[in-house]
Protein backbone atom coordinates (compact mmCIF):
# COMPACT_ATOMS: atom_id res chain seq x y z
CA UNK A 1 0.00 0.00 0.00
CA UNK A 2 0.96 3.65 -0.23
CA UNK A 3 2.76 4.60 3.03
CA UNK A 4 0.46 6.47 5.40
CA UNK A 5 1.34 8.62 8.37
CA UNK A 6 -0.34 8.11 11.73
CA UNK A 7 -1.84 11.57 11.38
CA UNK A 8 -3.44 10.64 8.07
CA UNK A 9 -4.98 7.50 9.58
CA UNK A 10 -6.34 9.46 12.54
CA UNK A 11 -7.95 11.98 10.20
CA UNK A 12 -9.35 9.29 7.89
CA UNK A 13 -10.91 7.25 10.70
CA UNK A 14 -12.04 10.12 12.90
CA UNK A 15 -10.24 8.46 15.79
CA UNK A 16 -8.44 9.77 18.85
CA UNK A 17 -4.66 9.43 19.00
CA UNK A 18 -3.34 7.91 22.20
CA UNK A 19 0.42 8.45 22.29
CA UNK A 20 2.82 10.35 20.07
CA UNK A 21 5.14 9.48 17.15
CA UNK A 22 2.75 10.81 14.51
CA UNK A 23 5.62 10.92 12.03
CA UNK A 24 5.71 7.14 11.91
CA UNK A 25 4.48 5.61 8.67
CA UNK A 26 2.40 2.51 8.09
CA UNK A 27 3.28 0.25 5.16
CA UNK A 28 0.42 -2.26 5.37
CA UNK A 29 -2.81 -3.01 7.23
CA UNK A 30 -3.79 -6.34 8.76
CA UNK A 31 -6.40 -7.76 11.12
CA UNK A 32 -4.34 -10.91 11.71
CA UNK A 33 -1.27 -10.85 13.96
CA UNK A 34 0.25 -13.69 11.90
CA UNK A 35 0.52 -11.54 8.77
CA UNK A 36 1.70 -8.22 10.20
CA UNK A 37 5.42 -7.62 9.71
CA UNK A 38 7.37 -4.44 10.30
CA UNK A 39 5.56 -1.16 9.76
CA UNK A 40 2.02 -2.57 9.91
CA UNK A 41 -1.20 -1.13 11.29
CA UNK A 42 -3.02 -3.76 13.35
CA UNK A 43 -6.80 -3.35 13.42
CA UNK A 44 -8.42 -5.33 16.24
CA UNK A 45 -11.78 -6.66 15.06
CA UNK A 46 -14.44 -8.52 17.00
CA UNK A 47 -16.47 -11.52 15.87
CA UNK A 48 -18.80 -14.09 17.35
CA UNK A 49 -15.88 -16.29 18.37
CA UNK A 50 -12.89 -13.94 18.53
CA UNK A 51 -11.71 -10.54 19.72
CA UNK A 52 -8.59 -9.04 18.20
CA UNK A 53 -8.14 -6.83 21.25
CA UNK A 54 -6.88 -9.90 23.13
CA UNK A 55 -3.89 -10.09 20.77
CA UNK A 56 -2.48 -6.59 21.10
CA UNK A 57 0.76 -7.78 22.68
CA UNK A 58 1.30 -10.35 19.94
CA UNK A 59 0.62 -7.70 17.31
CA UNK A 60 3.39 -5.51 18.69
CA UNK A 61 5.74 -8.50 18.87
CA UNK A 62 5.05 -9.18 15.19
CA UNK A 63 5.96 -5.66 14.06
CA UNK A 64 2.82 -3.54 14.47
CA UNK A 65 3.76 0.12 14.15
CA UNK A 66 0.34 1.33 15.29
CA UNK A 67 -2.89 -0.11 16.71
CA UNK A 68 -6.46 0.76 15.78
CA UNK A 69 -8.74 -0.25 18.66
CA UNK A 70 -12.18 0.51 20.03
CA UNK A 71 -11.25 -0.50 23.59
CA UNK A 72 -8.05 0.45 25.38
CA UNK A 73 -6.03 -2.44 26.83
CA UNK A 74 -5.35 -2.58 30.57
CA UNK A 75 -1.59 -2.49 30.01
CA UNK A 76 -1.72 0.62 27.86
CA UNK A 77 1.05 2.31 29.86
CA UNK A 78 3.52 -0.43 28.91
CA UNK A 79 2.87 -0.28 25.16
CA UNK A 80 5.37 1.63 23.06
CA UNK A 81 3.29 2.21 19.93
CA UNK A 82 0.64 4.83 19.17
CA UNK A 83 -2.99 3.78 19.45
CA UNK A 84 -5.85 5.16 17.40
CA UNK A 85 -9.05 4.82 19.42
CA UNK A 86 -12.32 4.66 17.45
CA UNK A 87 -15.91 3.91 18.40
CA UNK A 88 -15.98 0.75 16.30
CA UNK A 89 -12.88 -0.87 14.83
CA UNK A 90 -14.69 -2.44 11.87
CA UNK A 91 -16.18 0.91 10.94
CA UNK A 92 -12.72 2.42 11.37
CA UNK A 93 -11.31 -0.10 8.89
CA UNK A 94 -14.05 0.69 6.40
CA UNK A 95 -13.63 4.47 6.78
CA UNK A 96 -9.90 4.16 6.26
CA UNK A 97 -10.42 2.06 3.12
CA UNK A 98 -12.95 4.52 1.67
CA UNK A 99 -10.57 7.44 2.31
CA UNK A 100 -7.63 5.51 0.83
CA UNK A 101 -9.63 4.63 -2.30
CA UNK A 102 -10.06 8.35 -2.97
CA UNK A 103 -6.32 8.98 -2.74
CA UNK A 104 -5.63 6.66 -5.65
CA UNK A 105 -5.76 7.49 -9.34
CA UNK A 106 -7.15 4.12 -10.37
CA UNK A 107 -9.97 2.53 -12.32
CA UNK A 108 -12.03 0.12 -10.23
CA UNK A 109 -13.89 -2.92 -11.50
CA UNK A 110 -16.55 -4.12 -9.04
CA UNK A 111 -17.73 -7.67 -9.52
CA UNK A 112 -20.67 -9.56 -8.06
CA UNK A 113 -23.11 -12.32 -8.99
CA UNK A 114 -24.48 -15.62 -7.75
CA UNK A 115 -21.85 -17.75 -9.51
CA UNK A 116 -18.53 -17.30 -11.26
CA UNK A 117 -17.24 -14.26 -9.37
CA UNK A 118 -13.77 -15.62 -8.68
CA UNK A 119 -13.29 -17.17 -12.12
CA UNK A 120 -14.43 -13.93 -13.78
CA UNK A 121 -12.04 -12.02 -11.52
CA UNK A 122 -9.22 -14.34 -12.57
CA UNK A 123 -10.00 -13.88 -16.26
CA UNK A 124 -10.30 -10.11 -15.87
CA UNK A 125 -7.04 -9.72 -13.98
CA UNK A 126 -5.19 -11.90 -16.49
CA UNK A 127 -6.48 -9.93 -19.47
CA UNK A 128 -5.91 -6.49 -17.96
CA UNK A 129 -2.37 -7.40 -16.90
CA UNK A 130 -1.49 -7.34 -20.61
CA UNK A 131 -1.87 -3.56 -20.56
CA UNK A 132 -2.03 -2.40 -16.93
CA UNK A 133 -0.64 -3.02 -13.46
CA UNK A 134 -3.54 -4.78 -11.75
CA UNK A 135 -4.57 -5.33 -8.15
CA UNK A 136 -7.19 -8.06 -7.74
CA UNK A 137 -8.99 -9.64 -4.80
CA UNK A 138 -6.88 -12.31 -3.13
CA UNK A 139 -8.56 -15.47 -1.90
CA UNK A 140 -12.03 -14.80 -0.52
CA UNK A 141 -11.46 -11.22 0.66
CA UNK A 142 -14.74 -9.98 -0.77
CA UNK A 143 -16.96 -9.14 2.20
CA UNK A 144 -17.35 -6.24 4.67
CA UNK A 145 -13.88 -7.02 6.06
CA UNK A 146 -12.15 -8.48 3.03
CA UNK A 147 -13.01 -5.75 0.55
CA UNK A 148 -11.58 -2.93 2.72
CA UNK A 149 -8.41 -4.98 3.15
CA UNK A 150 -8.25 -5.49 -0.63
CA UNK A 151 -8.59 -1.73 -1.12
CA UNK A 152 -5.82 -1.04 1.39
CA UNK A 153 -3.53 -3.54 -0.34
CA UNK A 154 -3.51 -1.36 -3.48
CA UNK A 155 -0.05 -0.04 -4.39
CA UNK A 156 0.68 3.50 -5.55
CA UNK A 157 1.53 2.35 -9.07
CA UNK A 158 -1.51 0.08 -9.54
CA UNK A 159 -3.64 1.27 -12.45
CA UNK A 160 -6.72 -0.97 -12.34
CA UNK A 161 -8.28 -2.82 -9.41
CA UNK A 162 -10.61 -5.79 -9.77
CA UNK A 163 -12.53 -6.37 -6.56
CA UNK A 164 -15.09 -9.06 -5.82
CA UNK A 165 -18.17 -8.15 -3.79
CA UNK A 166 -19.83 -11.02 -2.01
CA UNK A 167 -22.87 -11.13 0.21
CA UNK A 168 -24.98 -13.45 2.35
CA UNK A 169 -27.81 -11.11 3.35
CA UNK A 170 -29.73 -8.14 2.00
CA UNK A 171 -28.07 -4.74 2.33
CA UNK A 172 -24.46 -5.93 2.08
CA UNK A 173 -23.49 -4.97 -1.51
CA UNK A 174 -24.30 -1.24 -1.28
CA UNK A 175 -21.82 -0.51 1.57
CA UNK A 176 -19.08 -2.33 -0.39
CA UNK A 177 -19.83 -0.16 -3.41
CA UNK A 178 -19.65 2.93 -1.20
CA UNK A 179 -16.12 1.94 -0.19
CA UNK A 180 -14.87 0.79 -3.61
CA UNK A 181 -16.61 3.41 -5.80
CA UNK A 182 -16.46 1.21 -8.92
CA UNK A 183 -16.17 2.72 -12.39
CA UNK A 184 -17.05 -0.56 -14.11
CA UNK A 185 -19.44 -3.19 -12.76
CA UNK A 186 -19.80 -6.86 -13.67
CA UNK A 187 -22.84 -8.85 -12.57
CA UNK A 188 -22.17 -12.43 -13.60
CA UNK A 189 -25.70 -13.79 -13.12
CA UNK A 190 -28.64 -14.10 -10.76
CA UNK A 191 -28.96 -17.59 -9.34
CA UNK A 192 -30.04 -19.23 -6.11
CA UNK A 193 -26.95 -18.80 -3.94
CA UNK A 194 -27.99 -17.53 -0.47
CA UNK A 195 -31.67 -17.87 -1.33
CA UNK A 196 -32.25 -19.00 2.27
CA UNK A 197 -31.44 -15.46 3.42
CA UNK A 198 -32.81 -13.47 0.46
CA UNK A 199 -36.06 -15.40 0.04
CA UNK A 200 -36.29 -15.49 -3.76
CA UNK A 201 -34.31 -14.93 -6.93
CA UNK A 202 -36.04 -11.56 -7.19
CA UNK A 203 -34.63 -10.67 -3.78
CA UNK A 204 -31.19 -11.80 -4.90
CA UNK A 205 -31.48 -9.70 -8.07
CA UNK A 206 -32.43 -6.63 -6.06
CA UNK A 207 -29.40 -7.09 -3.79
CA UNK A 208 -26.98 -7.70 -6.66
CA UNK A 209 -28.39 -4.73 -8.57
CA UNK A 210 -26.94 -2.45 -5.87
CA UNK A 211 -23.76 -2.58 -7.93
CA UNK A 212 -25.63 -1.43 -11.04
CA UNK A 213 -27.17 1.45 -9.08
CA UNK A 214 -23.80 2.49 -7.67
CA UNK A 215 -22.14 3.02 -11.04
CA UNK A 216 -21.70 6.64 -12.18
CA UNK A 217 -23.19 7.99 -15.39
CA UNK A 218 -19.77 7.78 -17.07
CA UNK A 219 -19.35 4.18 -15.86
CA UNK A 220 -20.14 0.87 -17.54
CA UNK A 221 -22.24 -2.10 -16.46
CA UNK A 222 -21.36 -5.47 -18.04
CA UNK A 223 -23.90 -8.29 -17.95
CA UNK A 224 -24.41 -11.60 -19.71
CA UNK A 225 -27.21 -12.10 -22.22
CA UNK A 226 -27.98 -15.53 -20.79
CA UNK A 227 -29.12 -14.17 -17.43
CA UNK A 228 -32.91 -14.00 -17.28
CA UNK A 229 -32.66 -10.88 -15.08
CA UNK A 230 -30.56 -8.97 -17.61
CA UNK A 231 -33.26 -6.40 -18.41
CA UNK A 232 -33.99 -5.91 -14.71
CA UNK A 233 -30.31 -5.14 -14.05
CA UNK A 234 -29.97 -2.80 -17.03
CA UNK A 235 -32.99 -0.78 -15.91
CA UNK A 236 -31.32 -0.11 -12.56
CA UNK A 237 -28.23 1.59 -13.91
CA UNK A 238 -27.65 5.05 -15.34
CA UNK A 239 -24.34 3.94 -16.84
CA UNK A 240 -23.51 2.59 -20.27
CA UNK A 241 -24.29 -1.14 -20.62
CA UNK A 242 -22.40 -3.88 -22.47
CA UNK A 243 -24.10 -7.24 -22.98
CA UNK A 244 -21.96 -10.31 -23.63
CA UNK A 245 -22.83 -13.89 -24.45
CA UNK A 246 -22.54 -17.02 -26.53
CA UNK A 247 -23.56 -16.00 -30.07
CA UNK A 248 -25.27 -12.83 -28.82
CA UNK A 249 -24.30 -9.45 -27.45
CA UNK A 250 -21.83 -6.80 -28.58
CA UNK A 251 -19.04 -9.05 -27.26
CA UNK A 252 -19.72 -12.70 -27.99
CA UNK A 253 -18.31 -16.17 -28.54
CA UNK A 254 -18.93 -17.94 -31.81
CA UNK A 255 -17.91 -21.40 -33.04
CA UNK A 256 -17.61 -22.61 -29.44
CA UNK A 257 -16.01 -26.02 -28.91
CA UNK A 258 -15.48 -27.84 -25.62
CA UNK A 259 -12.36 -30.00 -25.34
CA UNK A 260 -11.10 -32.34 -22.66
CA UNK A 261 -8.61 -29.75 -21.43
CA UNK A 262 -10.30 -26.47 -22.31
CA UNK A 263 -12.61 -24.51 -24.58
CA UNK A 264 -12.04 -22.73 -27.88
CA UNK A 265 -14.09 -20.04 -29.57
CA UNK A 266 -13.93 -16.99 -31.82
CA UNK A 267 -14.03 -13.76 -29.82
CA UNK A 268 -16.22 -11.32 -31.72
CA UNK A 269 -16.20 -7.66 -30.68
CA UNK A 270 -18.32 -5.20 -32.63
CA UNK A 271 -16.00 -2.96 -34.63
CA UNK A 272 -12.98 -5.32 -34.41
CA UNK A 273 -11.87 -8.39 -36.32
CA UNK A 274 -12.63 -11.67 -34.59
CA UNK A 275 -9.77 -13.59 -32.96
CA UNK A 276 -9.41 -17.18 -31.76
CA UNK A 277 -9.30 -17.88 -28.03
CA UNK A 278 -8.11 -21.05 -26.29
CA UNK A 279 -9.33 -21.12 -22.69
CA UNK A 280 -7.40 -23.38 -20.31
CA UNK A 281 -10.65 -24.61 -18.75
CA UNK A 282 -13.75 -26.38 -20.07
CA UNK A 283 -17.34 -25.26 -19.76
CA UNK A 284 -19.83 -22.95 -21.43
CA UNK A 285 -20.25 -21.06 -18.17
CA UNK A 286 -16.50 -20.39 -18.11
CA UNK A 287 -16.75 -18.94 -21.61
CA UNK A 288 -19.46 -16.60 -20.32
CA UNK A 289 -17.14 -15.51 -17.51
CA UNK A 290 -14.32 -14.93 -20.01
CA UNK A 291 -16.59 -12.75 -22.15
CA UNK A 292 -17.43 -10.56 -19.16
CA UNK A 293 -13.70 -10.06 -18.61
CA UNK A 294 -13.32 -9.18 -22.28
CA UNK A 295 -15.97 -6.52 -21.80
CA UNK A 296 -13.88 -4.77 -19.16
CA UNK A 297 -10.85 -4.84 -21.43
CA UNK A 298 -12.82 -3.30 -24.29
CA UNK A 299 -14.04 -0.49 -22.00
CA UNK A 300 -10.41 0.23 -21.09
CA UNK A 301 -9.32 0.37 -24.73
CA UNK A 302 -7.65 -3.00 -25.24
CA UNK A 303 -7.57 -4.76 -28.59
CA UNK A 304 -9.00 -8.18 -29.33
CA UNK A 305 -5.58 -9.81 -29.85
CA UNK A 306 -4.33 -8.79 -26.41
CA UNK A 307 -7.64 -9.81 -24.83
CA UNK A 308 -7.41 -13.26 -26.40
CA UNK A 309 -3.84 -13.69 -25.17
CA UNK A 310 -4.80 -12.71 -21.62
CA UNK A 311 -7.75 -15.12 -21.57
CA UNK A 312 -5.63 -17.98 -22.84
CA UNK A 313 -3.02 -17.44 -20.13
CA UNK A 314 -5.46 -17.28 -17.19
CA UNK A 315 -4.63 -19.36 -14.14
CA UNK A 316 -7.82 -20.01 -12.20
CA UNK A 317 -7.98 -19.99 -8.42
CA UNK A 318 -7.67 -23.49 -6.95
CA UNK A 319 -10.86 -25.53 -6.76
CA UNK A 320 -12.44 -24.11 -9.93
CA UNK A 321 -12.58 -26.91 -12.52
CA UNK A 322 -8.92 -27.72 -11.92
CA UNK A 323 -7.97 -30.79 -13.92
CA UNK A 324 -5.36 -33.41 -13.06
CA UNK A 325 -4.58 -37.06 -13.78
CA UNK A 326 -4.40 -39.78 -11.12
CA UNK A 327 -3.73 -43.39 -12.11
CA UNK A 328 -5.13 -42.80 -15.59
CA UNK A 329 -8.31 -41.20 -14.23
CA UNK A 330 -9.03 -37.58 -15.13
CA UNK A 331 -10.09 -35.70 -11.98
CA UNK A 332 -11.96 -32.39 -12.14
CA UNK A 333 -11.64 -30.41 -8.90
CA UNK A 334 -14.55 -27.97 -8.54
CA UNK A 335 -14.74 -28.30 -4.77
CA UNK A 336 -14.41 -24.65 -3.77
CA UNK A 337 -18.13 -24.17 -3.19
CA UNK A 338 -21.51 -25.07 -4.62
CA UNK A 339 -25.06 -23.90 -5.17
CA UNK A 340 -27.63 -25.38 -7.56
CA UNK A 341 -26.69 -23.18 -10.50
CA UNK A 342 -22.96 -23.77 -10.21
CA UNK A 343 -23.52 -27.52 -9.80
CA UNK A 344 -25.73 -27.63 -12.90
CA UNK A 345 -23.04 -25.73 -14.83
CA UNK A 346 -20.35 -28.15 -13.66
CA UNK A 347 -22.51 -31.14 -14.59
CA UNK A 348 -23.05 -29.71 -18.07
CA UNK A 349 -19.32 -29.19 -18.41
CA UNK A 350 -18.61 -32.81 -17.47
CA UNK A 351 -21.32 -34.09 -19.82
CA UNK A 352 -19.81 -32.11 -22.71
CA UNK A 353 -16.27 -33.34 -22.09
CA UNK A 354 -14.99 -35.96 -24.52
CA UNK A 355 -13.74 -39.18 -22.93
CA UNK A 356 -11.67 -42.09 -24.22
CA UNK A 357 -13.39 -44.95 -26.06
CA UNK A 358 -14.94 -46.74 -23.09
CA UNK A 359 -14.36 -44.01 -20.50
CA UNK A 360 -17.14 -43.11 -18.11
CA UNK A 361 -18.20 -39.80 -16.59
CA UNK A 362 -18.71 -39.82 -12.81
CA UNK A 363 -19.91 -36.93 -10.64
CA UNK A 364 -19.32 -37.01 -6.87
CA UNK A 365 -21.58 -34.48 -5.16
CA UNK A 366 -21.83 -33.17 -1.62
CA UNK A 367 -24.57 -31.07 -0.06
CA UNK A 368 -25.40 -27.48 -1.05
CA UNK A 369 -25.76 -24.99 1.80
CA UNK A 370 -27.96 -21.93 2.45
CA UNK A 371 -31.00 -23.16 0.51
CA UNK A 372 -33.49 -23.08 3.38
CA UNK A 373 -36.94 -24.35 2.37
CA UNK A 374 -35.62 -24.94 -1.15
CA UNK A 375 -33.01 -27.48 -0.01
CA UNK A 376 -34.97 -30.68 -0.67
CA UNK A 377 -36.28 -29.68 -4.10
CA UNK A 378 -32.92 -28.31 -5.26
CA UNK A 379 -30.97 -31.39 -4.20
CA UNK A 380 -33.52 -33.59 -5.96
CA UNK A 381 -33.31 -31.40 -9.08
CA UNK A 382 -29.51 -31.54 -9.22
CA UNK A 383 -29.46 -35.32 -8.82
CA UNK A 384 -32.06 -35.83 -11.50
CA UNK A 385 -30.28 -33.48 -13.88
CA UNK A 386 -26.99 -35.34 -13.49
CA UNK A 387 -28.62 -38.71 -14.10
CA UNK A 388 -30.46 -37.39 -17.15
CA UNK A 389 -27.08 -36.45 -18.59
CA UNK A 390 -26.10 -40.11 -18.24
CA UNK A 391 -23.51 -39.52 -15.52
CA UNK A 392 -22.68 -41.97 -12.76
CA UNK A 393 -23.95 -40.08 -9.70
CA UNK A 394 -22.29 -40.53 -6.30
CA UNK A 395 -23.73 -38.46 -3.44
CA UNK A 396 -21.72 -38.06 -0.25
CA UNK A 397 -22.89 -37.11 3.25
CA UNK A 398 -26.24 -37.35 5.03
CA UNK A 399 -27.39 -33.95 3.79
CA UNK A 400 -26.74 -34.97 0.17
CA UNK A 401 -29.05 -38.00 0.20
CA UNK A 402 -31.75 -36.12 -1.73
CA UNK A 403 -29.25 -35.83 -4.61
CA UNK A 404 -29.17 -39.61 -4.69
CA UNK A 405 -32.97 -39.82 -4.57
CA UNK A 406 -33.27 -37.42 -7.50
CA UNK A 407 -30.72 -39.38 -9.51
CA UNK A 408 -32.12 -42.79 -8.54
CA UNK A 409 -35.53 -41.76 -9.90
CA UNK A 410 -33.83 -41.56 -13.30
CA UNK A 411 -31.07 -44.17 -13.09
CA UNK A 412 -30.57 -47.32 -11.02
CA UNK A 413 -26.80 -46.78 -11.07
CA UNK A 414 -26.86 -43.85 -8.62
CA UNK A 415 -25.21 -44.56 -5.28
CA UNK A 416 -25.06 -42.78 -1.91
CA UNK A 417 -22.61 -42.84 1.00
CA UNK A 418 -23.17 -41.20 4.37
CA UNK A 419 -19.52 -41.88 5.20
CA UNK A 420 -17.03 -39.85 3.11
CA UNK A 421 -14.28 -42.43 3.70
CA UNK A 422 -16.44 -45.17 2.22
CA UNK A 423 -17.27 -42.93 -0.74
CA UNK A 424 -13.57 -42.35 -1.39
CA UNK A 425 -12.82 -46.07 -1.16
CA UNK A 426 -15.65 -46.91 -3.58
CA UNK A 427 -14.53 -44.29 -6.09
CA UNK A 428 -10.95 -45.50 -5.92
CA UNK A 429 -12.12 -49.05 -6.67
CA UNK A 430 -14.79 -48.16 -9.25
CA UNK A 431 -12.92 -45.65 -11.43
CA UNK A 432 -10.59 -47.02 -14.07
CA UNK A 433 -8.20 -45.65 -16.64
CA UNK A 434 -10.01 -43.42 -19.13
CA UNK A 435 -12.75 -42.32 -16.72
CA UNK A 436 -13.41 -38.70 -15.78
CA UNK A 437 -14.71 -37.84 -12.30
CA UNK A 438 -15.93 -34.44 -11.10
CA UNK A 439 -16.04 -33.42 -7.42
CA UNK A 440 -18.38 -30.64 -6.27
CA UNK A 441 -20.03 -29.52 -3.04
CA UNK A 442 -20.41 -26.64 -0.60
CA UNK A 443 -17.45 -25.86 1.62
CA UNK A 444 -18.92 -27.69 4.60
CA UNK A 445 -19.34 -30.83 2.49
CA UNK A 446 -15.56 -31.29 2.44
CA UNK A 447 -15.54 -32.91 -1.01
CA UNK A 448 -11.90 -31.97 -1.48
CA UNK A 449 -11.07 -34.48 1.25
CA UNK A 450 -12.95 -37.25 -0.56
CA UNK A 451 -11.15 -36.32 -3.78
CA UNK A 452 -7.70 -36.28 -2.22
CA UNK A 453 -8.28 -39.57 -0.45
CA UNK A 454 -9.51 -41.31 -3.61
CA UNK A 455 -7.11 -39.64 -6.05
CA UNK A 456 -4.00 -38.25 -4.38
CA UNK A 457 -2.32 -35.60 -6.51
CA UNK A 458 1.24 -35.46 -5.16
Amino acid sequence: MKPLTISEIVAATGGELIGVDTDRTVQKVSTDTRSLGEGALFIALRGDNFDGHKFVDQAIEHGAECLLLDTLPENIDTLNVPIILVKNSLYGLQRLAKWYRNQLGIKVVGLTGSNGKTSTKDFTASVLSKAFKVNATKGNLNNHIGLPLSVLATEEDDEVCVWEMGMNHAGEIAPLCDIAEPDIGIITNIGTAHIENLGSREGIAEEKSALARALPEHGTLIVTAGCDFVDYLIQRSISKVIVTGNCRGTIRAENLKIHATGSSFDLCIDGQNSVSVELPVSGKHMVNNALLAAGVAVVLGMKAEDIAAGLSETVLTSGRLRRFESGGVTVIDDTYNANPDSVIAAIETLADMPVQDDGRRIVALGMMAELGVHAESEHLRVGGFAAERELQVVSVGEQAEKIYEGAHAVSDSAIHFNDPDKAAAWLKEFCKEGDTVLFKGSRMAGMENVMEQAFPNN
